[in-house]
């Protein structure tokens, strides 16, 4: 992790495809961004891949760093803290700093997963995380979807963390070509992370266009909206905070 002062992280698209590629004999890795954000003075997102039978890393904590996972495909047993849950395609968790944490692939295929780390400008506040409930290991299967017109939602979770007054995140399905809602815009930073099918979103005036595994950001306060592109269903995360 980078100590030093980071630059600004600004609104745009992210490609997959686009990504470089680091490989060993155990994994490749994926470096999507690093910088800053108005909430965050330190802001990275990466992807990691362990092969079939790789070598997990030692436990290890982060002693001022907060992180969300996101399993991209495959499954992954994770051990964080005193809690160990396989987790799936879809599946996440949250993790407050100090949390002694261990990840291996115990499945038959590659797994793959985005690591989100952050770190708050105003510092971590531990006794805000565990009142909030302090760790999540959430399967992507004991998550209730709902639907109403053609949009489904399923929610993780809208909670405060260690280094957010509040973060909040849930996958939208979109069934049906158009807009997922009015352009609009929020003090929030926040992330769009597509799953499946083809969107286009507008943000500060511009216009991007995303598949599978790709990732918009919208920096806090600008004008934004995503909208399915194509007459095929369409989904994505969608994560924010302050």
């Amino acid at each position: 992790m980078n100590n030093f002062a980071q630059q600004p992280i600004t609104s745009g698209v992210f490609h997959w495809n686009d990504l470089p590629v680091k490989k060993d004999k155990d994994r490749e890795s994926r470096k999507i961004f690093e910088g800053s954000t108005p909430e965050f003075e330190y802001f990275e997102i990466h992807a990691t891949t362990q092969y079939k039978g790789a070598v997990p890393r030692p436990p290890h904590a982060q002693d001022s760093i907060e992180e969300v996972i996101i399993i991209k495909e495959g499954t992954l047993k994770c051990t964080i803290g005193n809690h160990t849950s396989t987790l799936n395609t879809g599946s996440v968790l949250l993790i407050p700093p100090y949390e002694e944490q261990f990840f291996e692939n115990t499945g038959d295929d590659p797994v793959t997963y985005y690591v989100c780390m952050f770190r708050s400008r105003k510092g971590a506040d531990m006794e805000r995380s565990k009142n909030a409930g302090g760790t999540l290991l959430l399967k992507y299967d004991s998550l209730a979807y709902t639907e109403n017109n053609n949009k489904g939602t399923r929610k993780y979770f809208d909670r405060p963390t260690a280094m957010c007054d509040n973060y909040e995140m849930h996958i939208t399905y979109l069934k049906e070509k158009g807009p997922s809602h009015a352009p609009h815009q929020h003090v929030d930073t926040e992330i769009i992370l597509m799953i499946d099918g083809e969107s286009e979103m507008m943000i500060d005036g511009k216009n991007y266009k995303a598949g599978p595994g790709d990732l918009y950001v919208a920096v806090s306060g600008q004008l934004h909206g995503i909208s399915n592109a194509t007459n095929k269903p369409c989904s994505y995360f969608a994560f924010k905070w302050r």
